[in-house]
């Protein structure tokens, strides 16, 4: 009995990976026969202590669930553009970041729709929302709860804990900048731990549970920066410009009128906590993975072997870039309705990824270099 090549590299049967790392249905591409990196394998708890080998997993009924929430994406890319009006790329990433599992960090001016959008996320993703207005008296009982001293009907006085807004789902930071840093660090572990921990006990958060925070480029007197501990948590940092003229022609019509128009749910919590689960099984080419590795690595200036990049980067991107290229590539190409991501994701999603993760030197103020032209230089290999 023969065993075919494709399912001894861990490929799915019936299926391609092209040059670029793409999915595709059909035979096998000339250029590449490198195994995809996926969950396309189970393998139970009894099977790992038996020494059973994994079940592979069924290729076709991948697809299909992929093709079925690109579907649902559709729907619900359509509703917020309803209400969100010329941030198509915002909201793009905004939902990638959410798919992949991870938080938000936006940076914009006022009034350019950045606590609407976090508002009808909520709505259509079906996600409890609530909003937290950050300054520099926030303390972290307030965001995260408190204790308070009850007396029952028979005297007996016990602590209950009240829970604070970050018991929720889909939270909003607003002008995180602005609060303490003690505050940034009660917010920092919920980030990350997905729990808090008042006096003495932890208490779990509600899943899915992400933060959408925003910031000011403007205004700096009175805040606190973010250190990079905690700028590292966000998956991705989008900058949020204004609209083009009909874009903000369109919103001036809509939003002055005796209507209004609403957000409508379409999705649930539930069925945010499976499309994640499924943007980690989505197979990704091996031309992909190292051209992640490749990315990162470029934009350390102790191993780059760029001259822009050793005499420019004061410090460059750690291993948690390299984890979010890899989830937020799977979301985008869910999103476009696609069966594996390829180089053009990481490149499209390169800035909003690693542009908080590096800092320049002030050799690089003085040449007049930027973030942006860096990443450039670093994703120019790769397209």
């Amino acid at each position: 009995m023969g065993v075919d090549k494709a399912q001894e590299q861990g490929q799915p049967c019936g299926s391609r990976v092209s040059r670029h790392g793409n999915l595709t249905k059909g035979g096998r591409d000339d250029d590449t026969d490198r195994p995809i990196i996926g969950e396309q394998q189970t393998l139970s708890a009894q099977d790992i202590l038996r020494g059973q080998p994994p079940v592979p997993e069924d290729p076709q009924r991948l697809m299909e669930e992929i093709e079925a929430l690109g579907d649902r994406l559709a729907s619900v890319r359509d509703r917020i553009g309803r209400v969100i009006f010329g941030q198509h790329e915002v909201i793009d990433r905004t939902l990638v970041t959410l798919l992949a599992g991870g938080h938000v960090l936006l940076i914009g001016v006022p009034g350019l729709a950045k606590t609407r959008l976090v508002e009808t996320l909520g709505t259509v993703l079906g996600l409890a929302e609530k909003r937290i207005q950050c300054t520099p008296d926030l303390m972290p009982a307030d965001i995260l709860g408190s204790e308070v001293l009850e007396e029952g009907e028979s005297g007996r006085r016990s602590f209950r804990f009240l829970p604070g807004p970050v018991f929720s789902q889909l939270l909003m930071a607003d002008e995180i900048n602005r609060a303490s840093p003690r505050t940034q660090s009660a917010l920092l572990q919920a980030m990350q731990e997905h729990r808090v921990s008042v006096a003495g006990q932890y208490h779990p958060l509600p899943e899915p549970f992400h933060v959408l925070a925003t910031q000011n480029p403007l205004e700096q007197e009175g805040t606190y920066p973010l250190p990079e501990a905690q700028l590292d948590r966000f998956l991705m940092q989008i900058d949020v410009d204004y609209p083009d003229r009909e874009a903000e022609r369109r919103m001036m019509i809509a939003t002055t009128g005796s209507t209004d128009e609403r957000a409508v749910t379409v999705l649930s919590a539930a069925d945010l906590l499976t499309a994640q689960r499924l943007v980690r099984r989505v197979p990704v080419g091996e031309g992909v993975v190292d051209g992640i590795l490749d990315l990162v690595r470029r934009g350390r200036p102790e191993m780059s072997e760029l001259l822009e990049v050793r005499q420019h980067v004061a410090w460059g991107p750690g291993p948690r870039a390299s984890q979010a290229l890899m989830l937020a590539a799977r979301a985008r190409a869910v999103l476009d309705g696609r069966l594996s991501p390829s180089l053009d994701d990481v490149v499209a999603l390169a800035k909003p990824i690693l542009k908080h993760r590096m800092a320049l030197n002030f050799a690089a103020r003085a040449d007049g270099v930027t973030l942006d032209d860096v990443i450039d230089r670093l994703c120019a290999p790769l397209m």
